[in-house]
């Protein structure tokens, strides 16, 4: 039973965001749009630094980060719009539960720039940490809704590279399948308290350019997950794309990856984001930490 709390916040984004709709809103206008709401409510002691060069994004810091340990966050917004100062309101606290730095990737959008450029920042940024000194098996990939399926296609370019995979990933509801082929479409595109479908599905199409949809670098899905690392997945049952998530975790064990899937009730799509309101937040953050930790500590 989601928390008061959770039911207010679900109110407030289905007013706000779900009649919006958002595949018809010029891009320029829905970045500006989707910034001027960002949450300004994060924790103290964590120092942000701005990363400007080959690759973009913001390092976010906490004062108790133990030495080495890194996550690599990749933003939602369907390829679209989201930036690292969005998504601060979860890179900021899992930065402090982990202890460990987190580098909040700025990577190019659609449609100016469609697939495979998110794909091929993502690799950059994981080529820069490990420039760095760090290793594969201190550094965890996480990410939400388009940025949760780019962590995973992500993993994938690393794998057909023949490239050390990091130690894990930490995925909050993810957009993994370009066919739009999930039920949750569907049976809960009423529930959703976020979007209606035609944004999901016309959207999709902004960073999907010429490509198939049952392609792996949109759809990982379709893709042998054989040999990626082990996943946390979360995914709230009332949201469109929880049936992305059930596949996901599904095909991940029958290619025997170490997948542990975390469901939850009537929680708005990527509740991580509402982590300062949200109690289910909170403890979602912390169960993500201690993967990060458990998976890190060697």
């Amino acid at each position: 039973m989601p928390s008061l709390r959770a039911k207010l916040v679900n109110r407030y984004v289905r007013t706000v965001m779900k009649p919006k709709p958002l595949h018809q809103i010029e891009p320029p206008v829905l970045r500006a749009w989707i910034e001027q709401r960002t949450l300004p409510l994060l924790p103290k002691g964590v120092a942000k630094e701005e990363a400007a060069g080959a690759v973009r994004g913001e390092w976010h810091r906490p004062h108790n980060a133990e030495s080495g340990r890194a996550v690599l966050y990749l933003h939602g917004g369907g390829y679209v719009f989201g930036s690292p100062r969005t998504h601060r309101t979860v890179t900021f606290p899992l930065a402090l539960a982990a202890g460990a730095d987190v580098f909040s990737l700025d990577y190019r959008l659609a449609p100016e720039h469609p697939c495979p450029a998110a794909i091929e920042d993502a690799v950059a940024a994981y080529e820069f940490l490990l420039s760095q000194g760090r290793e594969p098996g201190s550094i965890v990939f996480a990410g939400d809704s388009a940025g949760g399926g780019l962590a995973v296609t992500t993993l994938l370019a690393l794998k057909e590279r023949g490239a050390p995979m990091p130690a894990g990933a930490v995925l909050y509801s993810p957009f993994v399948d370009f066919t739009m082929t999930g039920e949750s479409l569907d049976r809960n595109e009423e529930s959703d308290a976020m979007f209606n479908k035609a944004s999901i599905v016309e959207g999709s199409k902004h960073y999907r350019g010429g490509l198939d949809p049952k392609d792996w670098r949109l759809s990982p899905i379709f893709a042998d997950l054989g040999g990626l690392p082990p996943m946390l997945v979360f995914a709230s049952r009332s949201e469109m794309l929880f049936d992305d998530a059930v596949r996901l975790a599904l095909k991940a064990r029958e290619s025997g990856v170490d997948m542990r899937f975390e469901e939850r009730d009537g929680l708005v799509h990527v509740w991580p984001v509402f982590h300062p309101l949200l109690p289910e937040a909170k403890e979602t953050i912390g169960e993500s930490a201690d993967f990060i930790r458990e998976r890190t500590k060697g």
